[in-house]
Protein backbone atom coordinates (compact mmCIF):
# COMPACT_ATOMS: atom_id res chain seq x y z
CA UNK A 1 0.00 0.00 0.00
CA UNK A 2 2.45 2.51 1.00
CA UNK A 3 4.99 0.84 -1.51
CA UNK A 4 5.17 4.01 -3.44
CA UNK A 5 7.00 6.62 -0.64
CA UNK A 6 10.28 6.59 0.71
CA UNK A 7 9.38 5.23 4.26
CA UNK A 8 12.42 6.16 6.37
CA UNK A 9 12.42 5.77 10.13
CA UNK A 10 12.93 9.51 9.87
CA UNK A 11 9.89 10.19 7.79
CA UNK A 12 8.24 8.68 9.68
CA UNK A 13 8.70 9.59 12.82
CA UNK A 14 8.12 13.34 11.17
CA UNK A 15 4.50 12.22 10.34
CA UNK A 16 3.85 10.32 13.70
CA UNK A 17 4.99 13.12 15.13
CA UNK A 18 2.55 15.67 13.32
CA UNK A 19 -0.24 13.34 14.32
CA UNK A 20 0.51 13.35 17.94
CA UNK A 21 0.45 17.20 17.61
CA UNK A 22 -3.11 17.29 15.88
CA UNK A 23 -4.23 14.98 18.12
CA UNK A 24 -2.67 16.77 21.18
CA UNK A 25 -4.06 20.24 20.07
CA UNK A 26 -7.35 19.15 19.38
CA UNK A 27 -7.53 17.60 23.62
CA UNK A 28 -5.80 20.76 24.78
CA UNK A 29 -9.07 23.10 22.79
CA UNK A 30 -11.67 20.96 24.52
CA UNK A 31 -9.85 21.10 27.87
CA UNK A 32 -9.44 24.78 27.68
CA UNK A 33 -10.31 26.83 24.93
CA UNK A 34 -8.17 28.78 22.99
CA UNK A 35 -7.88 32.94 23.05
CA UNK A 36 -6.35 35.26 20.44
CA UNK A 37 -3.00 36.61 21.40
CA UNK A 38 -0.58 38.91 19.42
CA UNK A 39 2.80 37.89 19.56
CA UNK A 40 5.89 38.16 16.98
CA UNK A 41 4.14 37.53 14.14
CA UNK A 42 2.02 40.28 12.46
CA UNK A 43 -1.79 39.17 13.30
CA UNK A 44 -3.58 37.80 15.93
CA UNK A 45 -3.46 34.23 16.44
CA UNK A 46 -4.78 30.91 18.19
CA UNK A 47 -3.21 27.77 19.24
CA UNK A 48 -4.35 26.37 16.14
CA UNK A 49 -3.39 28.84 13.87
CA UNK A 50 0.52 29.37 15.15
CA UNK A 51 0.51 24.98 14.92
CA UNK A 52 -0.35 25.28 11.29
CA UNK A 53 2.33 27.88 10.43
CA UNK A 54 4.58 26.11 12.73
CA UNK A 55 4.19 23.02 10.80
CA UNK A 56 4.38 24.97 7.26
CA UNK A 57 7.38 26.26 8.68
CA UNK A 58 9.08 22.82 9.83
CA UNK A 59 8.03 21.76 6.40
CA UNK A 60 10.26 24.67 4.65
CA UNK A 61 12.96 23.81 7.25
CA UNK A 62 13.18 19.73 6.48
CA UNK A 63 12.61 21.33 2.48
CA UNK A 64 15.44 23.34 2.43
CA UNK A 65 17.84 20.67 4.20
CA UNK A 66 17.13 18.16 1.57
CA UNK A 67 17.89 21.09 -1.45
CA UNK A 68 21.12 21.86 0.65
CA UNK A 69 22.69 18.96 2.36
CA UNK A 70 24.36 17.66 -0.46
CA UNK A 71 25.89 21.20 -0.71
CA UNK A 72 26.59 21.32 2.76
CA UNK A 73 28.43 18.08 2.95
CA UNK A 74 31.01 19.27 -0.13
CA UNK A 75 31.12 22.64 1.71
CA UNK A 76 32.26 20.69 5.12
CA UNK A 77 33.93 17.71 3.31
CA UNK A 78 31.93 15.10 4.68
CA UNK A 79 31.91 11.42 3.24
CA UNK A 80 28.21 11.45 2.75
CA UNK A 81 24.94 14.18 2.96
CA UNK A 82 24.11 14.72 6.64
CA UNK A 83 21.35 12.85 8.57
CA UNK A 84 17.95 14.27 8.26
CA UNK A 85 17.84 13.91 11.78
CA UNK A 86 19.49 17.50 12.26
CA UNK A 87 16.59 19.01 10.09
CA UNK A 88 14.16 17.33 12.17
CA UNK A 89 15.86 18.37 15.06
CA UNK A 90 15.89 22.24 13.76
CA UNK A 91 12.25 21.54 12.28
CA UNK A 92 10.76 20.85 15.89
CA UNK A 93 12.63 23.91 17.62
CA UNK A 94 11.28 26.69 14.99
CA UNK A 95 7.80 24.75 15.79
CA UNK A 96 8.17 25.39 19.50
CA UNK A 97 9.46 28.65 19.26
CA UNK A 98 5.93 30.00 16.79
CA UNK A 99 4.24 28.11 19.02
CA UNK A 100 5.71 29.93 22.19
CA UNK A 101 6.29 33.29 21.04
CA UNK A 102 4.23 33.39 18.02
Amino acid sequence: MFEWMAWTTPVAVFFISIALMLVGMTVWEIKSPTVMRKGFLPLETTRGDRLFIGLLCAAYVNLAFLGLSGRLAELLGLPEDPSIWFSFVLSMAVLAWVMRKG
